[in-house]
């Protein structure tokens, strides 16, 4: 599977995570969010999403194992999954590039942009990456 999972870069920017070699992805709240991060699974493609007043596509990262719960949820319904990074986008893909590119209607980062763990299609992925060498 292939999963974008969005971030603040001023709470944790893509360089950090590269800097760091591996995260716990933690702090999800939203119920659709938590039902696609518990479906991640081990060596699983993600791209990494900077939010806030970026709104860009800036690197890709995987999955090092699945999906477990996350031990600091005293309720047990949050789960986390643990990442390490992969490589940089040559060009950043930016939101207005993909909403403004038919291919990707169906995207749930044109339909649901607030949702902060979302799955991306093999054409989703495809055309991000396509984006990101022109």
């Amino acid at each position: 599977m292939r999963w974008l999972f969005k971030e603040e870069p001023l709470s944790y920017s893509f360089e950090e995570f590269v800097k760091d070699g591996q995260t716990s992805w933690t702090g999800v709240k939203n119920p659709l969010a938590q039902k696609h991060l518990r479906s991640v699974k081990r060596g699983d493609r993600i791209f990494y999403y900077h939010t806030g007043n970026e709104k860009v596509v800036v690197g890709t990262a995987r999955a090092v194992g699945n999906a477990y719960p996350d031990p600091a949820d005293a309720s047990g319904k949050r789960h986390t999954v643990d990442i390490v990074p992969g490589r940089k986008l040559r060009r950043p893909v930016t939101l207005a590039e993909i909403k403004a590119n038919r291919r990707f209607a169906a995207f749930p980062l044109v339909r649901i942009s607030r949702l902060s763990v979302m799955p991306v299609s093999a054409q989703e992925w495809a055309g991000i990456e396509s984006l990101s060498k022109t």
